[in-house]
């Protein structure tokens, strides 16, 4: 049986000023990079026989500290980047929401119809992350995998992997360095493989680390 273990990267100091990242590549901060030490000695006893990333450093950090339990070298997997927010990059939340007014209310209320200006829209961050954890899947049958990745790629995985589409993008939770995992069994309603949920947004590593309330950004 195949295995995915998706996570979270940890926080940034865009996360805590609200921010918009995307790709820009912004790092981990001290309470990121403890909650990345917490997240690896969380899964240091588990067996994982390869772990991917995010090309960004905020998720291949968070991997580095995984892996480093496994003696696994951290392999850069381009479809799960983060959502590119075009011009909204670089920018705070309570900016976007007045510049772009009328557009903001469209994300909040209608997800999977925005394209943000000069960047992607949720459809093609979903075709891209399925396909990694798909060639994912391939390269390693009956074994389990680590996937770092980012708020929205993780969303709209996870919306992919269990049959709901886009517009469900603001019900499905991901904190920072949550985990969730997912098996790939065959399945004979549907006629060969699909995936099952092992579990979602679990942060029970984060116990003993100082943080705040569960803020979606």
């Amino acid at each position: 049986m195949t295995q995915i273990i998706l996570a979270r990267h940890g926080n940034t100091p865009w996360n805590k000023d609200k921010i918009f990242r995307g790709s820009k590549d912004i790092p981990l901060d001290d309470q990121g990079r403890e909650e990345a030490r917490a997240l690896g000695e969380w899964l240091k006893d588990e067996t994982i026989h390869a772990a991917y990333t995010s090309p960004l450093s905020r998720s291949r950090d968070t991997a580095q500290a995984i892996a480093q339990h496994h003696g696994l070298k951290v392999i850069d997997l381009p479809g799960l980047a983060d959502l590119c927010y075009g011009d909204w990059e670089g920018v705070p939340l309570k900016e976007i929401k007045v510049k772009y007014a009328d557009h903001y209310r469209q994300w909040e209320a209608a997800p999977h119809t925005v394209r943000f200006p000069n960047g992607e829209t949720l459809e093609e961050l979903r075709t891209r992350g399925l396909a990694a954890v798909a060639d994912v899947a391939q390269r390693h049958p009956d074994q389990t995998v680590l996937l770092v990745g980012h708020r929205a790629v993780n969303k709209v995985i996870i919306a992919g992997l269990i049959g709901l589409d886009n517009s469900h993008f603001w019900r499905i939770a991901q904190d920072t360095t949550c985990i969730n995992r997912f098996h790939l069994v065959e399945d004979p309603q549907w006629e060969g493989k699909t995936w099952y949920i092992g579990s979602l947004n679990d942060t029970c590593h984060l116990r003993g680390v100082k943080r705040g309330a569960y803020v979606d950004f």
